[in-house]
């Protein structure tokens, strides 16, 4: 097993159309995680987030607005398996304005380019927030089983 670098673990989960897996905390404690499309910000390096949308009324969204805190894992479900563990802080955008051009990204990533715009539209839209998320600590194991 190998400690991937920050150039590794980036390309890692912008690697093709790799889910991440969100985890949450709902108000009564219990954890919910689902799967999410997403992009990182990395045109500071020194600063890179973690970008993705829901909707304001979703379990993810509510829990977000109580406690800020998320973690994101991206895996490699082949061998010789590779993961990275994103622990996060959120910061909510309701503007769909700021939001569009990173929904169109994710939907492009997910759907192809020629689908992103649609996405896009669709999801920067008033009741959807956009996610910035400041990566607080990264996890980066590769070869797990080497």
């Amino acid at each position: 097993m190998e400690i991937m670098s920050d150039a590794q673990w980036r390309a890692f989960v912008m690697d093709g159309t790799r889910t991440g897996k969100l985890g949450v905390t709902r108000k009564d404690g219990r954890p919910h995680v689902t799967p999410i499309w997403f992009v990182l910000d990395d045109a500071d390096p020194d600063d890179v987030r973690v970008m993705w949308n829901t909707g304001v009324d979703s379990v993810k969204g509510r829990a977000l607005r109580r406690d800020p805190h998320f973690a994101l894992c991206v895996d490699d479900q082949q061998p010789p398996f590779s993961f990275v563990l994103l622990e996060c802080t959120a910061e909510l955008v309701e503007d769909p304005a700021a939001a569009l051009p990173w929904a169109v990204r994710i939907g492009s990533r997910y759907m192809g380019a020629e689908r992103g715009q649609e996405f896009g539209t669709r999801n920067a839209v008033p009741g959807e927030y956009l996610v910035r998320g400041r990566i607080d600590r990264v996890t980066a194991h590769a070869a797990i089983t080497g």
